[in-house]
């Protein structure tokens, strides 16, 4: 037990959600903390190669930046590189020689890590003999190891015996490992590898330390943490619990109360700041196996609902999600794929009408009187979206509803609702199809292409999944003479949803006649009449 050391990476991990922009006086703090708690290597930061858009300077941490800091005698300072870049056209040696210009024994950096896929490790590992001849211990991980073999990982570990690696790491980048996949990976590597193995676990299922601890147990002496847990997507094993746990394994008395005061004062505000931590969303995406960067996307993106966060991670599921792509959440989330199919046409109750559309603004229950009693004198036909119940339900005459998720959520309120759904409903899954199979529903097709409306007799095409883009294409196909509007209030400055709901309105009207008037206050870009004024 001697053997273990405990390597903190909170400014490399953490950077992901602050762009790696860690001030010096904090980081001064966070270094006598370390040092007093018994950490035994502080990885300070990436070295990244490319530099596009703003990053602090623990993206980078060079070693300028790091001579800056005050560092405490005897703890050791590391960095990480991604396999990935020393891959490019600018060639290995030349980027090592780029980012590490001088020998170790001139630099306040001893220790140098790669963080690699398994499809990159051959390739990098010239670069661990490059380095280990100029003086750095050199550590080695393979990302995602749940996503190999046992011959993957005994060729992984045999083929590193060849080369003068300080440790073997594994990490469990999704979150997926249990205490006994531990013991597996571990067991594959001891078949091959007889030097230190180190892990860097990831919190999604709330086992980070849990199986660190098992590492522990089977031998594994290099272990990684970040105070608080700071780290991509759900975090990492908290530093502050390791620590603790190690005392008593190592018998090395530690001081606490700098680590304890520094989150008191500075990381539990950041993680309150930045949200990091697990919750059901990250348990769903260890437990499928789905990169956390794309719940950490989301939950960042007051565009997503919680009915979309659950599409995506139900969509990468079954498509796979292992690897992160903007491109692909952008995609998911786009529930309605291929060509539209439906049976019903607007037309018959809707043409030459005015139709007034209920958002779940509070709009409506702020004019609920004025809006009842508009409704009654003009008779336009209404429209309420999803199971919107502000006012009166005897003068509601249709809901409209498509995304797949919030229908699941509300398919049993919808059921004891009187009024007809509209729905693309020969286009939902199976079983919410038999869920809905004794409501009255109104099948109007649906596909989503950006940027685009397009309105038929019995279906349509929207530029985004929502049911605003949907309810104004219906009401459009039904040929309404006019399409009114209550409780479409906006939200606060700043929130993207905004954005999105700018960008469905300006491809309305680039596609068809401006129709639309809101008779209640409005932040978004649509035409404003009083509705306790005179209307045509």
């Amino acid at each position: 037990m001697s053997d273990i050391k405990i390597l903190d990476c909170t400014f490399r991990d953490g950077g992901y959600y602050n762009d790696w922009d860690f001030s010096t006086p904090l980081i001064n703090r966070y270094l006598e903390a370390m040092k007093a708690a018994q950490v035994d290597i502080v990885e300070l930061g990436f070295r990244f190669v490319k530099n596009s858009g703003f990053k602090g300077p623990c993206a980078y941490a060079t070693d300028d930046f790091i001579r800056s800091l005050t560092i405490p005698d005897g703890l050791e300072v590391g960095v990480m590189l991604n396999g990935g870049d020393l891959l490019t056209d600018l060639g290995l040696v030349p980027t090592l020689e780029r980012l590490f210009p001088e020998k170790a024994d001139t630099t306040p950096v001893s220790l140098v890590r790669f963080a690699c896929h398994f499809r990159e490790f051959e390739q990098v590992l010239p670069a661990v003999t490059w380095l280990s001849e100029r003086g750095y211990k050199v550590g080695f991980n393979l990302m995602q190891i749940t996503e190999r073999t046992e011959e993957e990982v005994r060729h992984y570990a045999r083929t590193s015996k060849d080369w003068p690696i300080e440790a073997l790491y594994f990490a469990d980048s999704m979150g997926s490992m249990s205490p006994a996949d531990v013991g597996r990976i571990i067991g594959w590597m001891r078949k091959e590898w007889d030097g230190p193995i180190g892990v860097h676990t990831h919190d999604n299922m709330g086992q980070a330390l849990a199986n660190t601890m098992r590492a522990v147990s089977d031998g594994a002496t290099w272990l990684d943490a970040t105070v608080t847990g700071m780290g991509r997507g759900p975090g990492n094993a908290r530093t502050e619990e390791l620590v603790i746990e190690a005392e008593a394994l190592r018998n090395r008395p530690a001081n606490f109360v700098p680590l304890m005061s520094l989150i008191r004062e500075t990381f539990q505000p950041m993680k309150t700041h930045y949200g990091w931590g697990t919750n059901p969303y990250y348990y769903l995406s260890g437990k499928y196996g789905i990169h956390p960067t794309y719940i950490q996307e989301m939950m960042g993106d007051a565009r997503y609902s919680d009915e979309d966060i659950l599409a995506v991670i139900d969509f990468l599921r079954h498509e796979g999600g292992s690897k992160f792509s903007s491109e692909r959440l952008s995609g998911a989330r786009t529930f309605y794929r291929g060509e539209a199919q439906g049976a019903w046409s607007p037309k018959e109750v809707m043409e030459g009408r005015d139709v007034l559309v209920l958002g779940t603004g509070p709009g409506v229950a702020a004019h609920r009187a004025a809006l009842e009693d508009y409704i009654r004198r003009t008779k336009p036909l209404v429209l309420s979206l999803n199971t919107q119940s502000a006012i009166d339900s005897d003068l509601i005459d249709m809901r409209v509803a498509c995304h797949p998720v919030r229908l699941m959520a509300d398919y049993e309120l919808h059921t004891s609702l009187p009024q007809p759904l509209i729905t693309p409903f020969s286009m939902l899954p199976e079983d919410l199809r038999k869920n809905l199979q004794d409501k009255e529903v109104l099948d109007f097709g649906l596909t989503v292409t950006p940027g685009s409306f397009r309105f038929q007799d019995t279906q349509c095409e929207v530029p985004a999944p929502l049911v605003l883009a949907y309810s104004l294409a219906i009401a459009t196909s039904g040929g309404a003479r006019r399409i009114l509007m209550a409780g479409f209030d906006g939200y606060p400055a700043g929130d993207r949803r905004n954005d999105e709901t700018a960008e469905i309105l300006s491809a309305y009207k680039a596609h068809t006649a401006d129709v639309m008037l809101s008779l209640t206050p409005t932040r978004h870009a649509i035409a404003t009449a009083s509705l306790y004024g005179y209307l045509e």
